[in-house]
């Protein structure tokens, strides 16, 4: 079937609809993506291409697909449910569909796992061979480094590193300005002695090279920014040399929890993550034994 009437078409209702998310809801480039994508594909998989094709029967097929043919688990079921929903949700507001084709369409549990951090003596063992590492360049030695150093001692997402700006970074008042994180939000971190050292180091070296570019973080062939395929590419070769398997997601669940284990308390520590709900955070009491069995030395009756 053709779809005749061209504004009906399912991609050029896709580009208003992102547009709308982008700049009318405050959404994310990259939730925005993640819709582009998903409903592309949802569209191709589906084998149509005018939202008038679109009912019950055909987003069934297409979840029931994901899961037997795709082998989808559950959270990537999640993930193209909410694009789905959202889609048509402001094609059902504008009138582009008449009824809620999601209702009824059931959601699989999404298994509730511990977050996997790095014990301490590995997160020490990291950040020793990054540092020694045989590079060509002093600049690359330090700038990984501070950006290893980030991940462990500030608890950054990988996105929040990425974006940071040479203005966001307080070396005097040892503070770290993170602008517009996860939902939006703002923060600010203190930063320790320890990693305000690693980042002086690398600032040092970033002045002698000569770098101008705003991105606090900085290729080292050209003046801009550090990508996110070269922070995966040099990743992809630490983890080989330390013969540790982690993920930048890793490092913030190691921050965590080695913040907990060293008394911090969750309330403090919830600011820091920059979670919206404490709840968030809490999570985390459960993945550190050694701050629960100080917690446990305190019950009363170990007196007698």
């Amino acid at each position: 079937m053709i779809c005749v009437i061209t504004h009906m078409n399912i991609t050029l209702l896709l580009e208003d609809f992102c547009h709308h998310a982008y700049y009318m809801k405050g959404q994310s480039p990259k939730t925005t993506k993640r819709y582009k994508e998903q409903i592309t594909y949802f569209a191709k998989a589906s084998r149509i291409d005018c939202i008038k094709q679109i009912d019950t029967d055909v987003v069934k097929s297409f979840f029931l697909f994901g899961r037997t043919e795709k082998k989808w688990k559950a959270t990537t079921y999640h993930t193209y449910y909410m694009s789905l929903r959202s889609f048509l949700a402001w094609c059902l507001e504008n009138k582009y569909i008449d009824q809620d084709y999601l209702e009824g369409i059931e959601l699989p549990p999404i298994k509730k796992s511990l977050p996997k951090g790095l014990k301490k003596q590995d997160a020490l063992k990291v950040l020793e061979i990054i540092y020694n590492y045989p590079y060509t360049q002093d600049f690359v030695r330090y700038r990984n480094h501070a950006i290893f150093s980030m991940f462990l001692f500030a608890g950054l997402r990988k996105n929040e590193l990425l974006n940071l700006k040479l203005t966001d970074v307080d070396l005097d008042n040892l503070t770290i300005f993170v602008r517009l994180g996860k939902g939006a939000k703002d923060r600010i971190i203190p930063m320790s002695f320890t990693l305000a050292q690693s980042l002086k180091r690398y600032l040092e070296k970033r002045k002698k090279q000569g770098k101008t570019c705003p991105e606090f973080f900085i290729c080292s062939n050209r003046d801009r920014g550090f990508t996110e395929s070269g922070l995966k590419s040099f990743l992809d070769g630490f983890r080989k040399a330390t013969n540790i398997h982690f993920t930048i997601h890793q490092l913030r669940h190691t921050f965590a929890t080695l913040m907990l284990e060293g008394g911090c308390d969750i309330y403090s520590l919830s600011s820091m993550l920059g979670h919206s709900d404490i709840k968030t955070t809490t999570i985390y009491l459960s993945t550190t034994p050694e701050h629960l069995r100080c917690q446990v030395a305190k019950h009363p009756l170990n007196r007698f």
